[in-house]
């Protein structure tokens, strides 16, 4: 298995979940950790990059923010300064079934108990039929952004797909939550020039004020260009991108409280709260409207 910083996998071998006879250091390959600056305007990040230095890289935060806002809300010091780009967005569930040995549909149990069980921090949109939340901040900002993930294989050889199809639905497969095949793992994550700029922002959400995940959060971002993208964090099994229809209406402008409260109500059409987690709507519901009130108002 490929091995980054370790803050994730390490635990993951401890807790008996990963039991690879071998870890291969992704860290020692040349330029593995390198932010380079296109002239196209494109950024190139090498997937060994430190979530620390992504948070204080004077390219990102200038031409990037949302990246290092969410970057920079990544657990404790300590852990940015240990936990790689890559190994942040290919993270396993924080599932407390999963991650104690419950029977479960991720470990070859016949059913999801969170369902009907203690599902406080689980999905509320993309659920079934298991109802695991994506944990990465960065993967949120990424989305919102327009990112593309380098996927390199065997003898060297890569590919490239949007991250909105980096990671797939438990409905789809449940043994993993990437496109990742035998041999691959990430090697860097390109930001269009497009997305450079504009106006962005990233909020979340957290039941401590550090040092936690995310129980909602938002990456939005307004383009030079006027397109608008809106991205949840902490409500779906990925990063849950608002539905175009509604960030189109945004862009169109001219919307008073009443047409804000409309499309985040909109917005959240298709959620399934569980038993316990329905302030998650709540959440993302407020941190929606404040966005969009900020975005109109910063046209």
């Amino acid at each position: 298995m490929p091995l980054g910083g370790g803050t994730d996998l390490l635990v993951l071998l401890k807790e008996g979940i990963e039991s690879p006879d071998t870890l291969v250091d992704l860290r020692r390959i040349p330029g593995a950790r390198d932010i380079e600056s296109h002239a196209d305007g494109r950024l190139r990040i090498g997937a060994s990059a430190r979530i620390q230095d992504l948070s204080e890289h004077p390219a990102v935060r200038e031409r990037f923010p949302a990246l290092s806002s969410a970057c920079a809300s990544v657990g404790t010091v300590a852990l940015r300064h240990m936990g790689t780009l890559g190994g942040n967005l290919c993270q396993r569930p924080r599932c407390w079934y999963f991650r104690r040995g419950v029977p479960c549909l991720k470990n070859g149990g016949g059913d999801c108990p969170a369902r009907e069980g203690e599902n406080q921090y689980h999905a509320i949109l993309d659920g079934g039929p298991c109802w695991i939340v994506h944990p990465s901040d960065p993967a949120v900002a990424l989305t919102a952004l327009g990112a593309e993930v380098e996927i390199t294989g065997a003898e060297a050889n890569t590919r490239s797909v949007p991250i909105e199809q980096f990671y797939v639905l438990p409905r789809d497969r449940l043994d993993r939550e990437t496109v990742l095949g035998p041999e691959e793992y990430v090697s860097a994550v390109t930001l269009p020039a497009a997305s450079a700029g504009g106006w962005q922002r990233y909020d979340k959400v957290m039941q401590r004020g550090a040092w936690d995940f995310a129980l909602v959060s938002l990456a939005a971002c307004r383009r030079e260009n006027g397109d608008i993208r809106l991205v949840l964090g902490g409500v779906a099994p990925r990063p849950w991108r608002i539905t175009s229809s509604v960030e189109e209406d945004v862009a169109s402008g001219s919307l008073d409280p009443d047409d804000v409260a409309t499309l985040a109500d909109r917005a959240l059409y298709d959620a399934r709260p569980l038993s316990k987690n329905g302030y998650k709507l709540s959440l993302a519901s407020a941190l929606l409207k404040r966005a969009l009130s900020d975005i109109l108002g910063s046209a």
